[in-house]
């Protein structure tokens, strides 16, 4: 999976992976002279174990909205394309009454940890 062409356009979903976390955001520009991908943030997804039975049928462990967080500027070659069988009960969730964009301090904190543990761990892309 590492080092394909990948080829995204502004609005589509993608993620990226680390653990069993994936942080889903939404595509604002790809740079493909620099090969980066310009994102915004959209939520921060404990994946459980069913994931791997099933994965358009998955439930989260934990759906943190990090929508007010900072955009982030990528290689490419990290993200997946998300498909539409996880995004949208997802999307559903966060558009919830329930669940109204917050400046929600632990998510920002969950979302610079994740962050943090992929620099490190791909830190020749950087």
């Amino acid at each position: 999976m590492m080092g394909e062409n990948r080829v995204f356009t502004p609005q589509q979903v993608v993620y990226l992976t680390h653990g069993s976390h994936r942080l889903y955001c939404e595509v604002i520009q790809v740079v493909e002279s620099r090969q980066l991908c310009w994102v915004r943030p959209l939520y921060l997804v404990d994946m459980t174990d069913e994931k791997e039975i099933h994965p358009q049928l998955f439930t989260p462990k934990l759906l943190m909205d990090v929508r007010s967080t900072s955009d982030l500027l990528y290689p490419i070659s990290l993200f997946q394309p998300a498909l539409d069988t996880e995004v949208i009960p997802l999307l559903s969730q966060l558009h919830s009454p329930d669940m109204l964009i917050n400046n929600n301090p632990i998510a920002k904190e969950k979302l610079h940890q994740f962050i943090t543990k992929i620099w490190q761990e791909y830190s020749d892309l950087f």
